[in-house]
C-alpha cells in the first residue's frame, strides 16, 4: 500500500496510461462503498472507498488496484493509493490496511511525544537507527508500565 498523489499515472488492464483521479472519476455510484475502518478521537472513521484493479501483468495469484477513499462531508476531498496483495483481497481488506496508517502515526506521535523520538541530529544511518530504536524501545517500556500501573489500580488486592 502506497499513497500517492492524484495526477500519477496508472498503467491500466488495457495496456494503457491515465492518471488515477480520472481512472476513480470514471467510476459509477456503486463502485463506491461506504466503511469504517477504526475508532478515531470523535468515534468511527466513516469514508467511501473505491477500487480499481491496475496493471497488465499479475503474478500468480497476485493483483495490483488503485484504491480510492472519499471524504463523506466532502465528496471532493479524495486519498489515493497504489496497492498490491493477494488477488482475493477485498475492498474492505485494502481499506483496513489503508486506515492501519493512522495507529502507526499515532505511535510515531506518542513516540515522539514521550520518548524523544524527534530529538536526534544524527548524520549518519547508524547513528539515526540506533536513535530510533532505543527511542520505540523507550516507548514500549512506558506502555508495559502503564499497563501494568492500570492494572493494579483496578485490582489492589493482586487477585486476579
Amino acid at each position: 500500500m502506497l499513497a500517492t498523489k492524484r495526477n500519477d499515472t496508472m498503467i491500466t488492464t488495457d495496456a494503457g496510461e491515465s492518471r488515477i483521479e480520472d481512472l476513480v472519476a470514471g467510476l459509477p455510484a456503486r463502485a463506491w462503498r461506504r466503511l469504517s475502518v477504526g475508532d478515531g478521537a470523535h468515534g468511527p472513521r466513516e469514508y467511501d472507498w473505491a477500487r480499481i484493479p491496475i496493471r497488465i501483468s499479475w503474478r500468480a495469484g497476485r493483483a495490483h488496484w488503485a484504491l480510492a477513499r472519499r471524504s463523506v462531508s466532502d465528496p471532493n476531498e479524495i486519498a489515493y493509493y497504489v496497492c498490491y496483495g493477494l488477488r482475493r483481497s477485498t475492498l474492505i481488506d485494502l481499506a483496513r490496511v489503508a486506515g492501519s496508517r493512522w495507529r502507526i502515526e499515532e505511535c510515531f506521535q506518542q513516540a515522539k511525544n514521550e520518548a524523544g523520538l524527534d530529538h536526534y541530529q544524527a548524520r549518519t544511518y547508524r547513528a539515526w537507527y540506533a536513535h530510533i530504536t532505543l527511542s520505540m524501545l523507550a516507548l514500549a517500556w512506558l506502555a508495559a508500565v502503564k499497563a501494568q500501573a492500570t492494572k493494579g489500580a483496578a485490582d489492589p488486592d493482586g487477585q486476579t
